[in-house]
């Protein structure tokens, strides 16, 4: 099976989907932050491993003890993992912390603080620009 085949994307999509219900509803560590959504899952074609992509929102403490509570809990969502999918083999799953969630927040944020100071500059322009064609007339 090759990395990007139909096939391939199906098993990502549906490992994706069990393992945000499983996060969600089931695991009851209180480490994991209850704001964990599951971004991606890449399932190698071996079906062996699988990456994980979580994102968290909170603080950095936060992120770590939610990451650590998952990498705990790895055995028992596999386990459950393997009796909600049929697959030949059970992915070992490994958690990667995804940021780019965050990243695109702080972007956003940033564009719109540049964004509020050109429309104020502007105003202050405009201002500016009346002001001295109220003084022209005058002369």
């Amino acid at each position: 099976m090759r990395k990007n085949s139909i096939k391939n994307t199906r098993i990502n999509g549906e490992v994706q989907r069990e393992l945000s219900q499983l996060i969600s509803r089931e695991i009851k560590d209180p480490r994991i932050n209850p704001l964990t959504s599951v971004v991606a899952v890449e399932v190698a074609p071996d079906l062996k491993h699988a990456k994980v992509y979580i994102s968290v929102l909170g603080d950095e403490e936060s992120r770590k003890s939610t990451l650590a509570g998952l990498k705990s809990a790895a055995p028992y969502i596999r386990g459950q993992l393997a009796r909600t999918i049929n697959l030949r083999n059970t992915p070992e799953l490994t958690f990667v912390l995804d940021q780019s969630i965050e990243y695109g927040v702080n972007m956003s944020r940033l564009i719109h603080e540049v964004n509020k100071d050109l429309d104020l500059s502007d105003e202050e322009t405009d201002e500016n620009d009346s002001d001295n064609e109220n003084g022209d007339e005058e002369e």
